[in-house]
Order: structure tokens, then sequence, then C-alpha cells
């Protein structure tokens, strides 16, 4: 690491985490019933809603993740905000009055509102469970990170505390604490966002000297770390990793250009030199495993031009592989949006129709315009000088760290509950999952509304605990990629059966299962055997896996409405 802890930032991080709690223990007593637990019974305003729907949706993947892929790569890191937000026209025109219409609880009652049948309800609940879990991995991964600058302890420990108060918040209040706790995130998020985007503007470009030293980090048999050769130190800012992100060049010779316009600030960049540190592959020597981190002097109209690194080579290669994987990402980025179990049972949480659509066209210009200051922040942290290369997703802290402590503190503090709300709204959508369409309908058990809250509150500590462990496992991945993963599942087994159960009079119940069962599990197959996958986490070469790209969503998606309507057909006659 390259940062110590702070006591300005520790204030304001149990500051925030002090105001979250306590507003779960006020809210708490609101929430007795199962209407009140899961739907606040419908009396959100849509506009606290719309701006809860952005608390919900810029994520630890948005305000880490995306800010750290455009600190890397560039504008091609700004591909997953324009996917991300171009989802919501999917939720805004098919989903949003649909839903409201149709389901009570969860979006199992929506696919279930023409059948009542049990098999369905499984099926979703399941699909729910899993997207979520999915979802909930990059977050959890996002606390860890976070914490370690913020308190000085390791990445479990982060995970850990995170975990406990989220478990702690939906526990004690349910859907009513969630919604204004993400309505608090997401204001804060956007405000201070855009206060660091002025900042960034204000500071302008400065022209520093080039680096030329790598940089390596090597993991010894015996299991110790080496920063650039030396024992790693125990203490925060101990022989670690020097940061990086410069300016090379400028236009005309200039050393500094001082404020900027939002606009000029793109087209001084695009004529800069700007020093980008390039991963290389590690190599393994005597059991030791070494990673190497390059300087390379890189032209600014590269860095502002889409297609340059790997994951989007597609773009401008002519190699099909790469280019079907960039539309899948894509597809499953546009699709996605619209079938994530939090963001859909956020519509029962206002009074009306009307109410869904308003508090969703809210929500798409909170969104947008935080997406847009994502631009600025990457790129701000690409050449502030405070880049961490071994971990991207702490782009943005670091960039407000390089500015000012107390910014610092504000920006990981808010980051921080952006990760408490996204969690406490994943894990309330698995715990309706359990106790209203597994418990409750799948296995017919009648409850009373406090027998009905207590499972869900049981599931949620399970939950909960599932998400602790794996946000420990996958350590190190950027959180925007690991999102792009979750997208694709939900988009493959949750929006072919909604979108056919709203547009087609022939679908059927054994249709529906079918086009739920095969999208979930063949998206999930897929990504379990995806070269990424058998790389980062398996260990294994990238070349053995055995499928040929990473992204389904371009097969997984088709395939899903492929077989809701086959087996529709199949069984219509039957149905009828």
């Amino acid at each position: 690491m390259i940062y110590e802890p702070s006591l300005t930032a520790v204030v304001f991080f149990f500051g925030f985490v002090g105001l979250t709690l306590g507003l779960s223990f006020y809210l708490g007593r609101k929430a007795k019933s199962s209407e009140g637990y899961f739907a606040a019974h419908g009396q959100i305003p849509w506009f606290v809603n719309g701006v809860a729907f952005a608390g919900d949706y810029l994520s630890a993947a948005s305000f880490l993740g995306i800010c750290g892929m455009i600190a890397v790569s560039g504008y091609d890191g700004f591909l997953y905000s324009i996917g991300f937000l171009a989802g919501w026209i999917v939720a805004l025109f098919v989903v949003a009055e649909p839903m409201k219409r149709l389901g009570k609880f969860t979006f199992a009652d929506a696919l279930n509102a023409k059948f009542d049948s049990p098999g369905i309800k499984l099926a979703a609940g399941v699909s729910t469970l899993a997207v979520s879990v999915f979802y909930l991995i990059p977050q959890m991964v996002g606390a860890g990170v976070l914490v370690q600058p913020l308190l000085g302890l390791p990445h479990w420990a982060g995970v850990l505390i995170v975990g406990a108060v989220v478990i702690f918040i939906v526990v004690t209040a349910g859907m009513v604490s969630t919604t204004w706790v993400q309505f608090l995130k997401g204001a804060l998020l956007v405000i201070f966002s855009a206060v660091l985007t002025v900042l960034i503007l204000e500071r302008g470009f400065k022209v520093e000297p080039v680096p030329e030293e790598s940089q390596t980090i090597t993991k010894t048999a015996d299991g110790q770390t080496l920063v650039n050769g030396e024992p790693k130190g125990t203490k925060p800012g101990e022989n670690s990793l020097r940061p990086v992100g410069t300016l090379s060049k400028l236009p005309n010779g200039q050393t500094e250009t001082g404020p900027l316009g939002p606009l000029e600030f793109f087209s001084v960049l695009q004529n800069s030199e700007v020093v980008l540190w390039k991963k290389q592959p590690p190599v393994e020597e005597n059991g030791a495993v070494t990673t190497e981190y390059k300087p390379e002097p890189t032209p600014g109209s590269r860095v502002l031009r889409p297609g340059e690194s790997s994951k989007f080579a597609g773009i401008r290669r002519d190699n099909l592989i790469d280019k079907l994987n960039f539309v899948s990402l894509m597809l499953a980025l546009f699709c996605g949006t619209a079938s994530l179990p939090h963001i859909l049972i956020r519509y029962y949480t206002v009074k009306d129709v009307a109410a869904a659509r308003k508090s969703t066209i809210v929500g798409i210009g909170t969104i947008g315009f935080f997406y847009i200051l994502t631009l600025y922040m990457g790129l701000g942290a690409m050449t502030s000088g405070a880049m961490d290369v071994s971990n991207s997703n702490m782009a943005a802290p670091l960039l407000a760290l390089s500015i000012s402590k107390l910014l610092f503190a504000i920006i990981s503090a808010i980051a921080f509950t952006t990760v408490l709300g996204t969690v406490s709204g994943l894990i309330l959508a698995s715990a309706g999952a359990v106790a209203h369409d597994l418990v409750g309908s799948f296995f017919g058990r009648s409850m009373t509304d406090h027998e009905q809250v207590r499972i869900a509150k049981l599931a949620s500590v399970v939950v909960g605990v599932i998400a602790i462990v794996l946000g420990i496992l996958f350590e190190g991945f950027n959180v925007g990629y690991l999102v792009g993963w979750a997208f694709s599942v939900a988009a493959s087994a949750n929006l072919p059966a909604l979108v056919m159960l709203l547009f087609w009079k022939g679908v059927t119940k054994q249709g529906v299962i079918a086009a739920v069962i095969v999208g979930m599990t063949s998206s999930l197959a897929w990504i379990l055997l995806s070269a990424d996958t058998f790389a980062t986490v398996y260990g294994w070469p990238a070349e053995d896996a055995l499928v040929p790209f990473s992204q389904p969503g371009i097969v997984t998606i088709p395939l899903g409405f492929a077989t809701l309507v086959v087996v529709s057909l199949l069984t219509g006659g039957k149905a009828e």
C-alpha cells in the first residue's frame, strides 16, 4: 500500500457508519409487517425512490471499479459507464410500470402473477439468489479495499466489518432503512464526486519527469511478499509501491496548464503524452512469482480512443472472438440493469405506476450525471501521480488524497456507505427470495407476517456470511469487471422470462421455468469455464479454457429467449 491511516478519515468513517446504524434503529420500528420489511409499505416518495435507485445502482463497481478502469485503460473503462446507463432505457420503457402492476414483494411475484406456479417461484427465487451473490462479490471486495487505507487493517478485516454492519442494517429495519440509506448515500456520492471533478479541473495538468525504473511485486515460495526486491513492510506505507500516474508532455512545451474548462480538459489531454503503467505477464522462477509494472509513455489521443485495452480489443481488431467478447459484454450491461433483483424490488416501494415511472426518470438523470463525472475522475487519477498500480479499485480515493486529506476522508467514507447501501439491497432481495418465494410459496408453508420476517432475517445472516467469504476469496479483482459477470447472469436468467411474459400471450409456466433455469445455469457455466476464470481464479493456463471468450451474454441471453419460445410452444396445448 502507498497510504497510511488518517485520523480524519477514521473519524468520518465511524461518523458515517454511526449515522447509518442510527437511521436503521430509528426506522426499524416502522417495519414490523412483511409489507413494511420487504416494500416499505409502498409509501416511499417517488423522488426519494429515484435517488435511492441511483444509490442502489452506483455501487462499488461504479465508483471504485469504473474510475479504476478509466485510470488504467483510459476511455475504454468509460464504456462500462455507457453500458450501465443504457440499460436504464430498458428499465424505463419495458419494466417499470409492469413490475409495479404485477408484483408485491419480489421479482418472482411478477413472473408468477399469471400462473400461480410453485415451480416459477422456485426458479425465480434461486435465480435471485444466484444473481445477488454474484453481485455481492465485487461489493465486498470493494469494502475490503476501502478499509485498508482508512483503518490500516487487512483486506479480510474490511470485508468482515462491512458484512457485520450490513447484516445488522437488514435485520433491524429492512427496506425502509435501506431506501433512506440509499437516498442519503446516492445524493452525497454525486455531490462530492462533482466537488472532486471541479477540483480536478481547477488543478489542471502538470508535467512530471518520466520514471525510468519499473516496479515489481514478488510472491516467494515461502509466502513472503517482496516489493521492488525488498521485504514488504508490516505497516501501511512501509516499503510499498511508489505512487504513479504522470503527464510527460503538454501541448506547446508547457509545464503546467492551470485551471481548465470541462471541454478544454479533454482537448489538452488529447495533445499530451501520458505515462501509463502496464502490467506484465507474471514470471515464475524457483517457486517465486514476480509481477512487473513498466512505465510506458503513451499519446493522449490513444488514451481517449476506444479499443486500446485488451478487454476491448474487439473494437479495433479484426479478430472475431475479440469482437464477440465486446458485443457480448455490452449486451449484458444493456440487458442486465432491468434484471437485477435489488433494482426490481424497488418498484414495489412506491404507491403506483406513475410514481414508478417518475422515480425511474429521476434515477436515470442522477446516474447519468454521475457517470459523466467518472470520466473526469478516472483520467484525473491517471495523471495525478497518486495511482496504486497494484490496485485499480483505489483510484478515486487516492485521487482525493492527492488533493486533500479531508477530501480523502469524505470520499472514502461515502464510498464505504456506497458499499453498505448496495449490499443491504442485495441481501434484502435474497432474503425476500428465501422467505417469500422458496419457503412461503414453493414449500407451501403457511406463515404469519411475523414468521415471514423472521425467516427473512435468518436468510439475511446466511447470505451475509456467504458474501463475506466470497469477498475475501476474490481479493485483487477489479470490482467493475466482476459486476459485468453479474449483469450477464441477471440478463440471461431473468430478462427473457420477464419480457416475453409482458409481450407474448403464448408464454406457459413451463416455458418461464425452463428459460430461467437454462439462462442461469448456462451463463454461470460459461463464466466458470472462461479464460479469465481459469487464469485468475483457478490459476490454470488461460489457453486451456473450454469456451472461446469470457463474456457469455451474446450466447446465453438469446438461449434464454429461444428456450422459452420452444418450451412454450411444446407445452401450449397442455396449458390450454
